[in-house]
C-alpha cells in the first residue's frame, strides 16, 4: 500500500478534525488571562491560569490510557470532548477566577485523553513505512488550526465579547468530537488486559525506557514550551509594544508550520533520529541567539530560526512513542509516554520564570539552551537502542 492510500482515510477521521479542535485552542488560548483580569485577578493569578492548561494535561496523561485501554478509541474521545465541552463551556460562563480555573483544566484533561486516542488510533492502523508522516499530519493540521483559531476567534470578540474566543474553542470540540467518533475502534490485541493495565506498572516494566528516551522526550518538551515563555520576556527587556511582540510570535508560527510537512517524510526515510536530534539542536541555537537579539529585527530572526526547529521535530515524539510501545498495552504506555513530554512542556516555562527571579533573563534563556543542547545528545544516544516491538529501528 502506498502512503497516499495509507492516509487517505484519515483526512476526514483524523486530520481535520485535529485541525478544527486547533482553531479551539488558538481561539481560547489568548483569552484566559485577559478573562481571568475582567474577573478581578491579578497579573499573577491570570499567568497561573493560563499554566492551568498544561496543568490539566499532564493530570489527563495519567486516567487516559487506561480510559483507552478499557472503553477503546471512539468512546474515549466522546468522554474527552464531553469533558472539554464542560470545560469551555465554564470558561464562557465563569464568574469567579475560580469557575475559569476549573474550565481551564477540564479542556487540559480533554487534550491528554482527546490527543491520546488518536495516537493510539494511528499506531494501530497505519503501516509502520507511513506512521511517522501519519503522526506528522496530525500534528501539522492541529498547529494549522492552533494558527488560525487566534484570527477566528478575534472575529468573534469583536462581536460578541471577550469570551468569543471560549465560545469558538467550544464549537470547536463538540465537532471535531462529532467528526472522530463516526469510525469504529480498530481491534484490540488478543493478549491486551480487558480493564487496562495501572500507570504504575507500566512505569516499572519500563523504568529503563522512561529514563532514557523519556527524558529526551521531556527536555524537547521544555524546550519546546520555554519559548512561549521567554519570547515575550525578552520582547517585554527590549521595550517593544504588545503588537511587535504579537508580530515576532506570528513570523515564528508561520516558520514552524513551514517546516513541519517534510518532518514525517525525513523520519520515514531516514530514521528519528535524523529529525530529533537537528531539531533541539536548532531550539538550542534560538535560545543562545536570544540575549544578542536586541532590537525587532534581531528578535525576528532569532524567532524564525526557533520556528524551524520546533517545526523540523513536527510529530518525532508521537512517532517514537508509537514505535517503542508494546502492542499488548499501547494505550497505556502511550499515556506514560506522553506524560514525559507534557511533564516537560509543563515545567519549561515554570524553571524560566522561576530561574529569571534569581539571575539575569539572558542567563535563564541560556540554560534552555543547555538543555536542548542536552535532549539532542540523549536523543542522539536512545533512540536507536529502543525499537522492541518493530522488525525496524527507528533510529536506523
Amino acid at each position: 500500500m502506498t502512503t497516499r492510500a495509507a492516509l487517505r482515510p484519515l483526512i476526514t477521521t483524523v486530520f481535520v478534525p485535529s485541525a478544527v479542535f486547533g482553531i479551539g485552542q488558538g481561539a481560547g488560548a489568548p483569552v484566559i488571562a485577559l478573562v481571568a483580569r475582567d474577573l478581578g485577578a491579578s497579573v499573577g493569578v491570570a499567568g497561573a491560569l493560563v499554566a492551568l492548561v498544561g496543568l490539566g494535561a499532564v493530570l489527563g496523561d495519567l486516567p487516559a490510557g487506561r480510559v483507552v485501554a478499557r472503553f477503546g478509541e471512539r468512546r474515549s474521545i466522546i468522554v474527552g470532548s464531553t469533558v472539554g465541552a464542560v470545560g469551555a463551556a465554564l470558561c464562557v460562563t465563569a464568574w469567579t477566577p475560580a469557575v475559569l480555573a476549573v474550565g481551564a483544566v477540564l479542556t487540559g484533561l480533554s487534550t491528554a485523553v482527546w490527543g491520546l486516542a488518536r495516537q493510539s488510533y494511528l499506531a494501530e492502523v497505519v503501516p509502520f513505512e507511513s506512521r511517522a508522516r501519519a503522526m506528522a499530519t496530525f500534528a501539522l493540521m492541529w498547529r494549522l488550526g492552533f494558527f488560525v483559531g487566534p484570527f477566528l476567534g478575534a472575529l468573534v470578540i469583536l462581536g460578541v465579547g471577550t469570551r468569543g474566543g471560549f465560545a469558538v474553542q467550544l464549537v470547536a470540540i463538540v465537532v471535531s468530537g462529532y467528526l472522530m467518533v463516526r469510525v469504529p475502534d480498530p481491534p484490540r490485541p488478543p493478549d491486551a488486559a480487558p480493564q487496562g493495565v495501572p500507570l504504575r506498572d507500566i512505569v516499572a516494566t519500563h523504568r529503563t525506557l522512561l529514563a532514557t528516551l523519556g527524558t529526551g522526550s521531556l527536555l524537547m518538551g521544555a524546550a519546546r514550551a520555554g519559548r512561549d515563555a521567554v519570547l515575550p520576556l525578552w520582547a517585554h527587556h527590549i521595550g517593544l509594544d504588545a503588537a511587535s511582540a504579537s508580530v515576532v510570535f506570528g513570523v515564528g508560527a508561520a516558520f514552524d508550520l513551514l517546516c513541519s510537512y517534510p518532518a514525517g517524510q525525513l523520519m520515514d526515510r531516514y530514521g528519528r533520529r535524523s529529525v530529533a536530534v537537528p531539531s533541539l539542536l536548532i531550539i538550542a541555537v534560538s535560545y543562545f541567539l536570544l540575549p544578542f537579539s536586541a532590537t525587532f529585527l534581531a528578535l525576528i530572526v532569532t524567532a524564525s530560526v526557533m520556528g524551524v526547529g520546533n517545526g523540523f521535530g513536527n510529530g518525532v515524539i508521537m512517532t517514537l512513542g508509537a514505535d517503542v510501545a508494546p502492542p499488548a498495552t499501547r494505550a497505556e504506555f502511550l499515556a506514560a509516554w506522553r506524560l514525559t513530554h507534557d511533564a516537560g512542556m509543563l515545567l519549561g516555562p515554570l524553571a524560566v520564570g522561576a530561574a529569571a527571579t534569581a539571575v539575569p533573563l539572558g542567563v535563564a534563556v541560556a540554560g534552555l539552551g543547555l538543555a536542548s543542547n542536552l535532549g539532542a545528545g540523549v536523543m542522539f544516544r536512545y533512540i536507536p537502542r529502543y525499537a522492541p516491538w518493530q522488525s525496524r529501528a527507528p533510529g536506523r
